[in-house]
């Protein structure tokens, strides 16, 4: 496991505001947590940050403070629900040797038979490990996997040093009956007669609304009943004009 050298600055504004101009800067807040220190709040280069952690979240970060390095892992990545930019990262302190728990990816090998669907349980597994030496992946092979069968957790083929930190009966993967072509028809002449209904009741209310039944849109009124209904009398509504 490779690190990741990252230069960090001491961060002196907080709140909503100062993160705003800390994104300006193309710099992203953070905070580093861990070994009983007090929260650090830094930022950090948002290109760099991103690049490090695009395909492995959970990278060895040295970052670069006041001529020090510090080992960190990302612990929770916010990000813009749009541009899917980072927003601000909590970081956690780790030292060499130090076990950590952290989830890694599952990643999906192999083709499984034409009886089967494969359904993913849980897109990741949360491990122990050293964090220097963290996988990036734990790979899930799929090839011989039969209908009604489960991978778990204690079946997954973790490198050496590594371990569970979850349940090992905890679900990973089950083996499903793969539709036939009947039921596939079937399925996509449903959605068909769904879409065709939901045209027709959309044609239906543009014509109610392109043909009303009263045109002036002022409904049965009867000439010189404004004030008796509650309406404002023509002098009322002067005097409040006024």
């Amino acid at each position: 496991m490779s690190e990741v050298r990252i230069p960090a600055e001491q961060r002196t504004e907080f709140g909503k505001g100062g993160a705003r101009r800390t994104r300006r800067a193309g710099k992203v807040p953070a905070v580093l947590y861990g070994h009983g220190q007090e929260p650090r709040h830094l930022s950090l280069p948002a290109r760099e940050i991103a690049a490090a952690l695009r395909h492995d979240a959970n990278a060895l970060l040295q970052l670069q403070i006041d001529g020090s390095q510090e080992l960190a892992l990302a612990k929770d990545v916010q990000r813009d629900p749009l541009k899917q930019t980072i927003d601000h990262i909590d970081l956690i302190a780790v030292r060499r040797g130090e076990k950590v728990n952290v989830d890694v990816h599952i990643n999906l090998v192999g083709d499984s038979p034409s009886d089967t669907l494969v359904q993913l349980e849980s897109a990741t597994v949360l491990v122990e490990a050293d964090a220097t030496d963290i996988p990036t992946e734990v790979q899930v092979d799929v090839s011989e996997l039969a209908v009604g069968t489960t991978i778990t957790a204690s079946d997954l083929p973790l490198p050496d040093g590594v371990s569970l930190a979850v349940d090992p009966e905890f679900t990973i993967v089950v083996g499903l009956p793969a539709p036939t072509a009947d039921q596939m028809e079937a399925e996509i002449a449903e959605v068909d007669a769904e879409l065709g209904a939901g045209e027709q009741t959309g044609q239906a209310a543009a014509e109610a609304v392109e043909a009303p039944g009263d045109p002036t849109g002022e409904g049965d009124v009867v000439p010189g009943t404004a004030e008796s209904s509650g309406g404002p009398s023509e002098d009322a509504s002067k005097g409040a004009d006024e």
